[in-house]
């Protein structure tokens, strides 16, 4: 993926089309929830724009005495050779997305020395609780001076020297901590791809101090930026702007500004302990590619030498990644347990074990139950969890039912997976320990002692929130390949699991004792496409059987069910048909639908020795209200 990912925030979703209005009404707002609210609107990608206007707005409602509770004040001090101000408001909107209340405090142009040393500076008097020490290469006066080592030592070891000045300043006068930064070397050269290796180089000068600052690091209580790493990401031509520092002495360029606030912040938020701790997982299109209920153990994707394969990989690397850091890995998925835990038994290209995970949630309840159940078992706060999820309505229920939990947002491509979730920095340490490796180990020991307990929520709100458009119509040449293939793969939420080749779906199609039913669902996400499919056989003039209702599990939860109960209900009104009869057949897939007609409303009439049932339904039955609006295409079932 491109450097856009990074300029754009890209793990973050798009701001909202009214985010001037709402920014307008939090500046003539108050009450208990205006903090939650400014937190609310800063969890977007918003742009530097953007952002300075919601910093701008914070600052004013701070200035009137309004609480901005459960935003945590933090104060920090800011000190460096460029021009600082302009990035004041950026820094206040970006704490917020973070869950702080910041207040900066700035030193005077270019006397970032003065600030440290004087006790009464405007900077020292204000004890902060952080300083930034914002200097470049132009700042520390790291001349070049190409093939002269004694130059060079002298060079580097002045400006470490005035480092540690400002900070034995600050931590005398004030008492706050330093967030030091490495230097973003310059991306002219002179010797061309010889500049890093020649001593006296910028390159080689820069290179040669950030290695002794970030050593100094380690052996203090400071805190390091590595504004090196983040220029390099991105690019240090576009990180530079000659034009920018000459008309307005700008460290960077501005458009750059978000991205460097967002790297502030959480090193803010990883000394304040607000580093998340638990990484939870849904499992297909994101652990590995395909659906393992419907496309089995051999037809997953996450192989070495497929791309999408190792897309899925990637992911699975870097949770293995950060687990060895201490990161506590769970799973939430819409599964059968036994069904998603038998690629971690016994697929030999997962990477992930069985063991790897401390909490294991395969079921089908909504994933915001699931997540509490977990944070319950882990005995975490929810501020403590990170969700990762291919699929766009399982992270918009989470940011509206648990907005306290990280959601990264994902693209289309399972390629980028692992690059955005790494992106988001949502691990952010500012040390590392013994402990901290074993962290999960701990958690997931402590997680065998306690049992677990779901809760519910309630969804119908949100439902509502999605715009949800359910489209029905009977099967045709138009969709007939679709439905043959839906009949064919799908074996969780399969009734009957009968299979069908497309040219007995055409047959099916012209039979008239028969009726035939697709869904498709859209909502404000985009188009599902077709989602279920439907067979009902007249098996006498009052009676229709329901020979194949099948779904795919990635609708579950959304009322779509019901929606096509309704529908079938609708129908057999119109024929004249008085008696619904379903019938359930188990596989060792479809346990999931066990109680699928129990739980619509149908009287069981018996059960067969295989585990079978025979359900019926009176179609005179009250059909709910539902969180959607139902389109219908003009084919309708005509008895004979």
């Amino acid at each position: 993926m491109s450097a856009e990912l990074y300029r754009e925030l890209a793990w973050l979703p798009k701001p909202p089309s009214d985010f001037s209005i709402r920014c307008k009404e939090l500046a003539n707002g108050s009450g208990d929830a205006l903090g939650k609210k400014i937190r609310a609107l800063a969890t977007y990608a918003l742009d530097e724009t953007q952002l300075s206007r919601l910093g701008r707005t914070i600052r004013s409602l701070q200035l009137g005495g309004a609480s901005l509770a459960p935003l945590v004040p933090f104060r920090l001090g800011l000190i460096g050779n460029g021009t600082l101000d302009l990035m004041v408001p950026v820094l206040v909107a970006t704490a917020a997305r973070h869950g702080f209340a910041l207040e900066c405090v700035t030193g005077a142009y270019d006397q970032y020395l003065q600030d440290a040393l004087q006790p009464d500076s405007l900077l020292n008097k204000a004890r902060p609780d952080a300083v930034l020490v914002a200097l470049d290469h132009r700042g520390l006066s790291l001349q070049p001076c190409p093939g002269n080592e004694q130059l060079a030592a002298e060079a580097v070891d002045a400006a470490i020297g005035l480092l540690d000045s400002i900070r034995t300043g600050i931590s005398r006068n004030s008492g706050a901590l330093c967030i030091l930064q490495t230097l973003a070397a310059p991306p002219e050269s002179l010797f061309g791809s010889f500049d890093r290796s020649l001593v006296g180089t910028a390159r080689n000068l820069v290179d040669r101090f950030n290695q002794k600052i970030s050593a100094a690091v380690l052996q203090s209580t400071d805190m390091m930026l590595d504004v090196a790493g983040i220029a390099e990401t991105v690019g240090l031509a576009d990180w530079h702007s000659p034009a920018q520092w000459n008309l307005a002495k700008l460290p960077f360029a501005d458009a750059l500004v978000p991205l460097y606030a967002e790297h502030v912040v959480r090193i803010i938020g990883a000394l304040r302990g607000k580093s998340r701790r638990v990484l939870v997982l849904d499992l297909d299109n994101t652990v590995w590619g395909g659906v393992i209920g419907d496309d089995g153990m051999e037809g997953i994707q996450i192989a070495q030498g497929d791309a999408t394969g190792e897309a899925h990989l990637a992911v699975q690397q870097l949770a293995l990644a950060v687990r060895a850091r201490g990161i506590v890995l769970a799973v939430s998925s819409k599964n059968t347990d036994s069904v998603a835990r038998r690629p971690f038994r016994e697929h030999p290209d997962m990477l992930l074990k069985e063991e790897h995970i401390a909490v294991f949630q395969a079921n089908w309840n909504d994933k915001a139950t699931n997540i509490r159940a977990i944070a319950k078992e882990l005995a975490l706060g929810l501020d403590s969890f990170v969700f990762l999820d291919d699929n766009p309505v399982e992270r918009g229920l989470i940011r509206q039912e648990l907005p306290e939990v990280a959601v990264p947002e994902l693209d289309a491509d399972p390629a980028s997976y692992a690059r955005t979730l790494a992106a988001a920095g949502y691990f952010e340490a500012i040390n590392f320990s013994e402990e901290d490796r074993a962290r999960a180990e701990m958690y997931q020991a402590n997680a065998r002692r306690l049992s677990l307990q779901g809760q519910a929520t309630d969804l119908k709100s949100y439902l509502r929130s999605l715009d949800m458009r359910i489209v029905f119509g009977p099967f045709d040449r138009t969709t007939r390949a679709r439905v043959t293939q839906l009949i064919n793969k799908s074996n969780q939420f399969n009734l009957t699991t009968r299979r069908y080749t497309e040219s007995q779906v055409e047959q099916l199609e012209g039979d008239d004792a028969v009726m035939t039913l697709h869904a498709r669902l859209i909502d404000k996400f985009g188009d599902n496409g077709i989602i279920c499919v439907v067979i009902c056989r007249a098996t006498s003039r009052e009676t229709w059987t329901i020979d194949s209702w099948l779904m795919s599990c990635r609708v579950l939860g959304r009322c779509v069910e019901q929606a096509v109960l309704a529908e079938i209900v609708l129908q057999a009104r119109a024929a004249g048909v008085t008696t619904l009869e379903g019938v359930y057949l188990p596989t060792d897939r479809n346990e999931m639908v066990r109680d699928h007609y129990g739980k619509l409303g149908f009287v069981r009439l018996d059960d067969g020795a295989d585990g079978s049932s025979r359900w019926a339904l009176r179609t005179d039955v009250e059909l709910e209200t539902l969180p959607m609006t139902v389109q219908r295409e003009e084919k309708q079932f005509e008895p004979a």
